[in-house]
């Protein structure tokens, strides 16, 4: 084999394992947006087994998430990635990483589940909490979107909507303290909502962190500790 034929040959197996790598995590995306959507759900619907099947698969998310880390240590020593594929290998494992905190934070949302199954429900079926997980399940699906095609617009758009969650999780958390403040029986009950709500919240924290980190892929800025405005400024 000609060496121009050996560097080609590397050279397209380097990029197989790259596109590998991000359909990988596409689907720990996917198999992560379902879990998080399942323990919505049980919220819901009052469903405990529901809630209890959640947690129980959260295994699923923790596998992934060693194989794929796996894999890019793989990359790292035999490759010696530099420049763009080298951000992009370091934000892939940030990413896995956050995906699996969404996991454990949806397993705690179906423990939760669980048990506010077996108490008094309200009229409203928890809306807020639905809202408030609608919204964070929005920017996952956009940021996991904006990872696969790159998407640094629809990044800082994820980014821009973290601000409008953390104001949601703000006023449950104020009817929650009137609530139990109202109706002392209620504070347990009451305490496994404002929890809930409380991983909900992190969750929209973790989508933010994958879409800032699509945006150090593509422009290799890091705008972590950057205001929204600032960081805005950089994409216009």
């Amino acid at each position: 084999m000609e060496a121009s034929d050996l560097t080609g040959h590397i050279s397209r197996r380097f990029n197989k394992d790259i596109e590998d790598l991000r359909s990988e995590v596409l689907t720990m995306g996917g198999v992560v947006e379902a879990q998080l959507a399942r323990a919505i759900a049980a919220i819901v619907s009052g469903d405990s087994e529901l809630g209890l099947k959640v947690a129980e698969d959260d295994y699923k998310v923790n596998d992934l998430e060693v194989s794929i880390d796996e894999e890019c240590s793989r990359i790292l020593a035999t490759r010696a990635p530099a420049a763009g594929d080298l951000r992009l290998i370091v934000a892939i494992i940030k990413t896995i990483t956050d995906l699996e905190r969404i996991g454990d934070e949806a397993e705690k949302i179906g423990f939760l589940a669980s048990k506010l199954a077996g108490m008094d429900r309200p009229s409203d079926s928890y809306r807020e909490l639905k809202t408030l997980g609608t919204h964070v399940s929005h920017m996952l699906r956009d940021a996991m979107n904006a990872f696969a095609r790159l998407d640094v617009d629809e990044a800082f758009e994820v980014v821009r909507e973290d601000e409008d969650v953390d104001q949601e999780y703000n006023s449950i958390q104020r009817q929650c303290i009137t609530f139990m403040m109202e109706d002392p029986r209620s504070i347990k009950r009451v305490m496994n909502v404002t929890w809930t709500a409380r991983s909900l919240e992190r969750i929209g924290d973790h989508a933010k962190n994958i879409a800032e980190y699509v945006i150090y892929m593509v422009r290799g800025r890091d705008v972590r500790h950057t205001g929204i405005s600032d960081a805005s400024e950089l994409n216009s």
